[in-house]
């Protein structure tokens, strides 16, 4: 039993907090573990040498305000700019270095179907170079 099953003080059932845990892998993964899976290949090409569940973490995290900031806004471009230029909010998760290729796996995260084909490696040195440059040129 690891540390994070101990539930002493949890008021929530068993079959609810399992509920609960399939409802959000199928928000973070709607194509189940297939696409986690290419996910994480993507994440290791990118990061190399960083723990594959820490940039996950910050992945997961930067989704979930994304999609909360879109439905606000309904523009992507506000929505990358919010993130981008609050990254001391979000430091606590998401480090400024990695926020714009958080950016760009969530939005290629949303662009994929059921085949989970993700871009390439190298596609996606490029959004998050565009991204990184978007911090820049707004905070000059």
């Amino acid at each position: 039993m690891a540390l994070g099953d101990f539930h002493l003080f949890s008021w929530k059932s068993k079959a609810t907090r399992e509920k609960e845990q399939a409802e959000y892998e199928q928000w973070a993964f709607p194509y189940g573990s297939k696409q986690r899976d290419k996910l994480e290949t993507l994440i290791k090409e990118l990061c190399p040498k960083e723990p594959t569940a820490f940039v996950m973490m910050g992945y997961l995290t930067c989704k979930e305000l994304y999609e909360r900031i879109l439905q606000s806004t309904g523009s992507v471009e506000e929505a990358q700019e919010i993130l981008i230029n609050r990254e001391k909010k979000y430091k606590n998760v998401i480090r400024k270095h990695e926020m714009a290729r958080c950016i760009a796996l969530v939005q290629a995260n949303a662009q994929i179907d059921e085949n989970c084909e993700y871009p390439s490696a190298e596609e996606m040195r490029t959004r998050i170079a565009k991204l990184e440059v978007l911090r820049k040129t707004k905070k000059d």
